[in-house]
Protein backbone atom coordinates (compact mmCIF):
# COMPACT_ATOMS: atom_id res chain seq x y z
CA UNK A 1 0.00 0.00 0.00
CA UNK A 2 1.12 3.98 -1.10
CA UNK A 3 0.59 6.63 1.41
CA UNK A 4 1.39 10.71 0.72
CA UNK A 5 2.11 12.41 3.90
CA UNK A 6 1.42 15.87 3.64
CA UNK A 7 2.87 17.58 7.01
CA UNK A 8 5.15 20.55 7.09
CA UNK A 9 6.31 19.87 10.79
CA UNK A 10 10.03 17.96 9.80
CA UNK A 11 9.95 16.24 12.92
CA UNK A 12 6.30 14.60 12.94
CA UNK A 13 6.29 13.80 9.21
CA UNK A 14 9.71 12.25 9.78
CA UNK A 15 7.73 10.06 12.90
CA UNK A 16 4.84 9.53 10.83
CA UNK A 17 7.05 7.94 7.79
CA UNK A 18 9.29 5.84 9.66
CA UNK A 19 6.62 4.16 11.65
CA UNK A 20 4.17 3.69 8.33
CA UNK A 21 7.18 2.11 6.44
CA UNK A 22 7.90 -0.13 9.42
CA UNK A 23 4.57 -1.16 9.12
CA UNK A 24 5.16 -2.39 5.73
CA UNK A 25 3.74 0.73 3.62
CA UNK A 26 5.87 2.29 0.80
CA UNK A 27 5.52 5.65 2.05
CA UNK A 28 6.39 9.08 -0.03
CA UNK A 29 6.42 12.80 1.93
CA UNK A 30 5.90 16.55 1.04
CA UNK A 31 6.38 19.35 3.38
CA UNK A 32 4.48 21.99 0.70
CA UNK A 33 1.09 22.39 -1.01
CA UNK A 34 3.11 22.45 -4.29
CA UNK A 35 5.15 19.49 -3.67
CA UNK A 36 2.01 17.60 -3.08
CA UNK A 37 -0.27 18.73 -5.68
CA UNK A 38 2.23 17.88 -7.96
CA UNK A 39 2.33 14.31 -6.76
CA UNK A 40 -1.60 14.03 -5.96
CA UNK A 41 -1.33 14.78 -10.34
CA UNK A 42 1.21 12.48 -11.23
CA UNK A 43 1.25 9.46 -8.89
CA UNK A 44 -1.60 6.87 -7.95
CA UNK A 45 -2.08 6.63 -4.19
CA UNK A 46 -3.74 4.07 -1.80
CA UNK A 47 -4.12 6.90 0.88
CA UNK A 48 -3.50 10.42 1.81
CA UNK A 49 -2.59 11.73 4.76
CA UNK A 50 -3.37 15.93 5.30
CA UNK A 51 -2.06 18.31 7.58
CA UNK A 52 -4.31 20.89 7.14
CA UNK A 53 -2.25 24.34 7.61
CA UNK A 54 0.67 24.34 5.10
CA UNK A 55 3.45 27.42 4.60
CA UNK A 56 1.89 28.00 1.19
CA UNK A 57 -1.46 26.28 0.73
CA UNK A 58 -4.30 24.55 2.99
CA UNK A 59 -5.12 20.36 2.55
CA UNK A 60 -8.71 21.38 2.06
CA UNK A 61 -7.54 22.45 -0.80
CA UNK A 62 -5.49 19.51 -1.91
CA UNK A 63 -8.95 17.36 -0.66
CA UNK A 64 -10.74 19.56 -3.49
CA UNK A 65 -8.08 19.04 -6.14
CA UNK A 66 -8.31 15.22 -5.47
CA UNK A 67 -12.19 15.29 -5.70
CA UNK A 68 -11.79 17.56 -9.21
CA UNK A 69 -9.54 14.28 -10.34
CA UNK A 70 -12.81 12.06 -9.83
CA UNK A 71 -10.06 10.52 -7.51
CA UNK A 72 -11.23 7.75 -4.81
CA UNK A 73 -8.16 7.77 -2.62
CA UNK A 74 -9.44 8.06 1.15
CA UNK A 75 -8.12 10.72 3.08
CA UNK A 76 -6.86 11.23 6.47
CA UNK A 77 -6.99 14.78 7.96
CA UNK A 78 -4.41 16.18 10.60
CA UNK A 79 -5.58 19.11 12.36
CA UNK A 80 -4.55 21.45 15.45
CA UNK A 81 -6.57 21.36 18.52
CA UNK A 82 -8.19 24.16 17.64
CA UNK A 83 -9.03 23.92 14.31
CA UNK A 84 -12.93 22.33 14.84
CA UNK A 85 -14.02 24.01 11.73
CA UNK A 86 -11.79 23.20 9.41
CA UNK A 87 -11.83 19.50 10.48
CA UNK A 88 -15.63 19.78 9.88
CA UNK A 89 -14.68 21.23 6.62
CA UNK A 90 -12.52 18.78 5.81
CA UNK A 91 -15.03 15.87 6.40
CA UNK A 92 -17.55 17.41 4.57
CA UNK A 93 -15.04 18.21 1.14
CA UNK A 94 -14.31 14.46 1.30
CA UNK A 95 -12.17 13.26 3.82
CA UNK A 96 -12.73 9.88 5.65
CA UNK A 97 -11.01 10.26 9.50
CA UNK A 98 -9.13 13.03 11.09
CA UNK A 99 -6.81 12.98 13.92
CA UNK A 100 -5.92 16.26 16.32
CA UNK A 101 -2.32 16.63 17.08
CA UNK A 102 -0.86 15.78 19.29
CA UNK A 103 -1.93 11.99 18.79
CA UNK A 104 -0.08 8.95 19.39
CA UNK A 105 1.59 7.30 16.35
CA UNK A 106 -0.18 3.86 17.51
CA UNK A 107 -3.71 5.90 16.73
CA UNK A 108 -2.62 6.73 13.25
CA UNK A 109 -1.84 3.52 12.50
CA UNK A 110 -5.24 1.82 13.86
CA UNK A 111 -6.97 4.74 11.44
CA UNK A 112 -4.68 3.91 8.53
CA UNK A 113 -5.31 -0.08 9.00
CA UNK A 114 -9.31 0.94 9.38
CA UNK A 115 -9.72 3.62 6.45
CA UNK A 116 -7.63 1.22 4.10
CA UNK A 117 -9.41 -1.81 4.84
CA UNK A 118 -12.72 -0.19 4.30
CA UNK A 119 -12.32 1.10 1.50
CA UNK A 120 -9.69 -1.60 -0.15
CA UNK A 121 -11.15 -4.56 0.85
CA UNK A 122 -14.70 -3.64 1.79
CA UNK A 123 -14.18 -3.70 5.57
CA UNK A 124 -12.79 -7.02 5.27
CA UNK A 125 -9.79 -8.44 7.48
CA UNK A 126 -9.00 -10.89 4.68
CA UNK A 127 -9.04 -10.88 1.55
CA UNK A 128 -9.30 -14.05 -0.97
CA UNK A 129 -7.83 -14.96 -4.29
CA UNK A 130 -9.19 -18.83 -5.04
CA UNK A 131 -6.98 -20.60 -2.76
CA UNK A 132 -4.78 -17.59 -1.31
CA UNK A 133 -5.70 -15.73 1.30
CA UNK A 134 -4.03 -12.30 2.52
CA UNK A 135 -4.48 -10.32 5.71
CA UNK A 136 -3.25 -6.77 5.86
CA UNK A 137 -3.60 -6.01 9.32
CA UNK A 138 -0.98 -9.26 10.06
CA UNK A 139 0.60 -9.05 6.62
CA UNK A 140 0.68 -12.71 6.32
CA UNK A 141 -0.63 -14.61 2.94
CA UNK A 142 -1.53 -18.50 3.15
CA UNK A 143 -2.19 -20.77 0.26
CA UNK A 144 -4.92 -23.69 1.83
CA UNK A 145 -3.92 -22.44 5.31
CA UNK A 146 -0.30 -23.11 4.88
CA UNK A 147 2.15 -19.94 5.19
CA UNK A 148 3.29 -18.48 2.15
CA UNK A 149 6.84 -16.78 2.44
CA UNK A 150 6.74 -13.38 0.31
CA UNK A 151 9.45 -11.28 0.37
CA UNK A 152 8.30 -7.22 1.25
CA UNK A 153 8.47 -6.47 -2.61
CA UNK A 154 6.55 -9.72 -3.65
CA UNK A 155 4.15 -9.29 -0.50
CA UNK A 156 3.05 -5.70 -2.02
CA UNK A 157 3.09 -6.71 -5.62
CA UNK A 158 0.58 -9.51 -4.58
CA UNK A 159 -1.57 -6.67 -1.74
CA UNK A 160 -1.78 -4.39 -4.93
CA UNK A 161 -3.47 -6.99 -7.31
CA UNK A 162 -5.58 -8.02 -4.61
CA UNK A 163 -6.83 -4.74 -4.21
CA UNK A 164 -7.35 -4.20 -7.60
CA UNK A 165 -9.27 -7.71 -8.66
CA UNK A 166 -10.16 -8.36 -12.38
CA UNK A 167 -8.38 -4.94 -13.49
CA UNK A 168 -5.76 -4.56 -15.92
CA UNK A 169 -2.77 -2.99 -14.59
CA UNK A 170 0.19 -1.34 -16.63
CA UNK A 171 3.76 -2.43 -15.91
CA UNK A 172 4.74 1.64 -15.41
CA UNK A 173 1.60 1.51 -12.70
CA UNK A 174 3.07 -1.48 -11.12
CA UNK A 175 5.97 -0.10 -11.00
CA UNK A 176 5.63 3.37 -9.63
CA UNK A 177 3.02 1.67 -7.21
CA UNK A 178 5.57 -0.13 -5.71
CA UNK A 179 9.01 1.65 -6.12
CA UNK A 180 7.44 5.61 -6.36
CA UNK A 181 9.77 8.27 -7.40
CA UNK A 182 12.62 5.76 -7.62
CA UNK A 183 10.80 4.41 -10.85
CA UNK A 184 12.15 7.66 -12.60
CA UNK A 185 15.95 6.09 -12.67
CA UNK A 186 14.67 2.77 -14.21
CA UNK A 187 15.84 2.17 -17.75
CA UNK A 188 13.50 -1.32 -18.07
CA UNK A 189 11.10 -3.27 -16.22
CA UNK A 190 13.65 -6.19 -15.90
CA UNK A 191 13.51 -5.88 -11.71
CA UNK A 192 9.57 -5.92 -12.57
CA UNK A 193 9.75 -8.81 -14.63
CA UNK A 194 12.26 -10.53 -12.02
CA UNK A 195 9.69 -10.28 -9.56
CA UNK A 196 6.83 -11.64 -10.75
CA UNK A 197 8.13 -14.45 -11.66
CA UNK A 198 9.53 -15.66 -8.42
CA UNK A 199 6.23 -14.25 -7.00
CA UNK A 200 4.08 -16.43 -9.68
CA UNK A 201 6.99 -19.25 -8.61
CA UNK A 202 6.30 -19.21 -5.13
CA UNK A 203 2.56 -19.31 -5.37
CA UNK A 204 2.43 -22.34 -7.69
CA UNK A 205 5.10 -24.24 -6.14
CA UNK A 206 3.15 -23.68 -2.65
CA UNK A 207 -0.26 -25.51 -4.05
CA UNK A 208 -1.82 -22.33 -5.40
CA UNK A 209 -3.93 -21.74 -8.28
CA UNK A 210 -2.10 -18.53 -9.47
CA UNK A 211 -4.94 -15.93 -10.06
CA UNK A 212 -2.37 -13.35 -12.18
CA UNK A 213 -2.43 -13.55 -15.66
CA UNK A 214 0.03 -11.49 -18.41
CA UNK A 215 -1.43 -9.32 -20.87
CA UNK A 216 0.26 -9.04 -23.61
CA UNK A 217 2.13 -5.13 -24.15
CA UNK A 218 0.54 -4.14 -21.36
CA UNK A 219 0.93 -4.99 -17.57
CA UNK A 220 -0.79 -8.16 -15.55
CA UNK A 221 -4.33 -8.50 -13.99
CA UNK A 222 -5.52 -10.31 -11.24
CA UNK A 223 -8.77 -12.39 -12.36
CA UNK A 224 -11.09 -13.50 -9.30
CA UNK A 225 -13.52 -15.20 -9.48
Amino acid sequence: MKILIVEDEPELATRIHSRLTEDGYRCESATLYKQAREKIYVYDYDLLILDINLPDGTGLDLIRLAKQEKSTTPIIVISARNSLNQKIEGLELGADDYLTKPFELAELTARVKSVLRRWSFDGSNQITAGNITVDPDDKTVTVDGADLNLTRTEYSLLLYFMANPNRVLSRDSIAEHIWGDHMDMADTFDFLYTHMKNLRKKIKDAGGTDPIKAVYGVGYKLVKL
